[in-house]
């Protein structure tokens, strides 16, 4: 009873914060960490303890998965290099130099345990720094490296630091190998690969044989303890595998029904909301246990403190040394592969003249010109988003850690010395970076004057995708071979009507395109019109539905799928206003 008594209230609490968070501006996690200390303070509270392995094992992974089906792959890959060197390159050099320097600091701590800590708290926290991103507007390449950063990082940190744990254990044995460790760690992540694609294409084909929305998301919820519970068995990073379930998935969900698409999206963001908003409470009401169980005859609590505050500005200083050069690689990269764009349009067309080969070298031609298109779509987009000093400012000061940094840090060995004290040194540096990071990364892009992307520009392209997506639909329809799906004769005036409401989204996506906004932000455009209308009528028709929930005059079924209808209609009227104003 009270486990159930504290859960109602915590969600109760998080919904309160981050309501009143949008109204200060303020990201949510910072808030709630901050009611989190508050509580742990209040004399008399009952201490909240939190086993490691409920956070790693039950709220890491469908944390981890709801993000990675958000993910674009395409974003993904455009970005890896540098998703790479921040996720993989970044955690190990933070992880061995923090490491080095407790190991100097700390007489009784051993080189592997303190290197074990140092991976621990070098991850990113892909919540904290992309909820500040999306909320003010960052270039959606920033925000596909921070987010594509927090997915992987935590991976290779928690790799690390099994890695680290077991080189301990040899050591103390005198079985210590450079080249076991080494092949642990890659066979950690590859397993973990397989292990995830597998889950992932097995689970997307599952899914797409089903046409009811409520199984299909309960298949989803299971996917990342799929992809995590086997890796972890066969000693491999569970995290790794529920990122790459999540991926795939995520690239592949446009193979689902639109029903399935919609009830996932929705019943993923709530679970996402709660659990990464309470992840972030329950880190901060856990303040007062952690100081109280530091035991001052080794190490006092306030030193434990100074050194999370030191290791903490070391971490920053890390990340600004490390970020210039990369994003001059980076640069280099991109100018090398715009310099190719001429050479790959000029061969395409070459391609492209040769006629009258074999039904094999069709194939393979066209295999060969959609990689060209997808490598000059590349340069394009490298072209209008490249990365510049200011969105590498951004990027350097966007180093929050997060709760997996405390939960990883207290599934060290207990016997490890200065065990507290080392619990106490990740909970500063996470609470540090979130509240000195996390509270002023607002101003420094405001600083920086970055700007996100160009909405007109977003406007147009819509408008020309739509445009496409509709001149396929009347291709289809214009057909001389057309035929309904049971061979029914059609009706012409019903064919008219069809074509005009498949060309009504993109006729209003030119006009938002082509018109500037009225002053309150609404379009006054034929199309704003319909809307405006539609939404009169229906608004007309929930009264009449909610009468006759009120007599009960139809049968509840029949009230129920009226209402469905009703909800799908404002929720496409929604879209569509919402589509002109971003």
């Amino acid at each position: 009873m009270d486990y159930a008594l504290v859960a109602v209230l915590g969600i109760v609490v998080v919904v309160v914060t981050a309501a009143f968070s949008r109204r200060l501006g303020v990201a949510a996690p910072l808030l709630l960490v901050l009611v989190g200390i508050g509580y742990s303070f209040i004399p008399g509270v009952p201490q909240i303890v939190v086993e490691p392995e409920i956070i790693l094992m039950g709220v890491l992974p469908p944390l981890l998965y709801a993000a990675a089906i958000n993910v674009p792959v395409v974003d993904f890959r455009r970005n890896f290099a540098s998703i790479s060197a921040l996720s993989v390159l970044l955690v190990v050099v933070s992880a061995f130099a923090t490491g080095f320097v407790l190991f100097i600091l700390l007489d009784k701590l051993d080189l592997g345990a303190a290197i074990a800590l140092g991976a621990v708290i070098s991850p990113t926290d892909v919540v904290a720094a992309t909820s500040i991103a999306k909320r003010l507007g960052l270039p959606p390449r920033l925000v596909s490296i921070l987010e594509g950063e927090g997915l992987v990082n935590d991976a290779t940190a928690l790799v690390m630091l099994r890695t680290a744990i077991a080189a301990t254990a040899l050591a103390a044995s005198g079985d210590l190998n450079g080249w076991k460790v080494a092949g642990d760690f890659g066979y950690a992540v590859v397993v973990a690969l397989a292990i995830g694609l597998a889950v992932g294409v097995v689970s997307v084909f599952v899914r797409r044989k089903l046409n009811e929305p409520i199984l299909d998301t309960a298949i989803s919820f299971a996917v990342p303890f799929l992809a995590y519970l086997p890796a972890e068995e066969l000693k491999a990073s569970g995290v790794i595998a529920v990122v790459a379930a999540g991926l795939y998935s995520g690239h592949r969900s446009a193979h689902f029904t639109p029903q399935s698409r919609i009830s996932e999206r929705f019943n993923w963001r709530t679970l996402q909301f709660v659990l990464e908003n309470g992840v972030f409470l329950l880190m901060g009401a856990q303040l007062a246990g952690i100081v109280a169980d530091v035991h001052v005859d080794q190490l006092s609590a306030d030193k434990a403190v100074y050194l999370g505050l030191l290791v903490t500005a070391i971490l920053i200083a890390l990340r600004f040394v490390f970020v210039w050069p990369l994003l001059g690689a980076v640069r280099r990269s991109e100018r090398r592969a715009i310099s190719q764009g001429p050479r790959i349009s000029a061969f395409v067309e070459r391609i492209q003249r040769a006629r009258g080969g074999s039904e094999r070298f069709e194939r393979r031609r066209a295999r060969f010109e959609r990689a060209s298109d997808r490598r000059l779509n590349d340069i394009q987009i490298l072209q209008d988003e490249g990365l510049n000093a200011r969105g590498t400012i951004v990027i350097g000061w966007a180093g929050m850690r997060g709760v997996v940094t405390l939960a990883a840090a207290q599934s060290l060995p207990t016997t490890t010395p200065y065990y507290e004290q080392l619990v106490l040194i990740a909970f500063t540096v996470a609470i540090a970076t979130l509240l000195l990071q996390g509270a002023t990364l607002p101003l420094v892009i405001r600083l920086t004057r970055i700007r996100g992307s160009d909405r007109t520009a977003d406007r147009r392209e819509l408008a020309e995708l739509l445009d496409d997506m509709a001149a396929a639909g009347i291709e289809a329809l214009e057909n001389p071979d057309f035929e309904l799906p049971r061979g029914q004769k059609v009706d012409w005036s019903v064919l008219e009507r069809v074509r005009q409401d498949t060309l009504i989204a993109s006729q209003a996506a030119w006009e938002r395109a082509e018109h500037a906004e009225a002053e309150d932000g609404i379009l006054e455009s034929p199309h704003q019109q319909y809307r405006d209308l539609r939404r009169e009528v229906l608004q007309a028709e929930r009264a009449v539905l909610l009468e006759a929930y009120s007599r009960g005059s139809y049968p509840s079924r029949i009230l129920t799928r009226a209402q469905s209808l009703l909800d799908l209609e404002e929720a496409r009227l929604e879209q569509m206003d919402t589509g002109g104003r971003e």
